[in-house]
């Protein structure tokens, strides 16, 4: 929790330029869920450490929680609550946490996996982790989603920066043996961050439907790539 604590302060003191229009900060807004989530599943030490890019619109920017689908952090995740907004909303990106009736297909295919193979919440937390490496979300003029990567070198810099360093304490206090990288951007991030701590970085195929190799068995792609890692047996 000290990490998330000090990566909601860090990050508001930083500026984006254009093409970003808007920026939500779900550690800000949606503190409340997001404090739960790391005070019932992050209180002790982890084999594995799951990492994801940032927050998506109908995810953690909706719920506090990454990867943040709506039914499987109430349902299977347990965690409920009021979220708050933005200080600046896009028109076409609204936060309206429970409520939000859009489904995060990304959040719904990870979160899926881990139900039907651990089957309760409390068996999975019990060895694994999720967190995302940067808790921003940016959204262009017209409410598309925009993600770190393709931010300027100039803000992209001091936010990397602090997500490094967050990441850092993270691992510093769960102490995992290995963190997987979401998709190729999480993986090389926890690379750079983590060099030379003896940490193991494995990389499985993000679930956005935008890939079209998430689209044909995601559940099974990623179990058999954690199952060559010798992550999983």
């Amino acid at each position: 929790m000290d990490a998330a604590s000090w990566l909601k302060q860090r990050v508001t003191r930083l500026r984006f330029r254009p093409p970003v229009a808007h920026v939500y900060n779900p550690l800000d807004y949606a503190w409340s869920t997001h404090e739960q989530y790391l005070r019932r599943y992050a209180s002790d030490l982890k084999r594995i450490v799951f990492l994801g890019m940032n927050p998506g619109p109908f995810g953690m920017a909706q719920t506090g929680v990454p990867f943040g689908e709506v039914a499987a952090v109430r349902d299977w995740l347990g965690i409920r609550g009021n979220v708050g907004k933005p200080q600046s909303e896009h028109p076409k990106r609204p936060v309206e946490g429970f409520a939000c009736p859009r489904s995060e297909v990304s959040g719904r295919r990870l979160w899926g996996l881990f139900a039907a193979r651990f089957g309760t919440a409390a068996t999975f937390f019990r060895d694994h982790f999720v967190a995302n490496y940067c808790p921003l979300a940016f959204m262009t003029e017209t409410g598309a989603n925009l993600t770190p990567d393709k931010l300027d070198a100039a803000t992209r810099e001091p936010l990397f920066a602090d997500c490094d360093e967050a990441l850092r304490r993270m691992v510093a206090a769960l102490r995992p043996e290995w963190v997987i990288g979401i998709g190729a951007f999480a993986a090389t991030r926890a690379r750079n961050a983590l060099e030379g701590r003896g940490i193991r970085i494995g990389q499985i195929l993000h679930p956005s439907p935008a890939s079209p190799a998430a689209n044909r068995d995601w559940a099974g792609a990623a179990t058999r790539q954690l199952r060559a890692l010798g992550v999983w047996r």
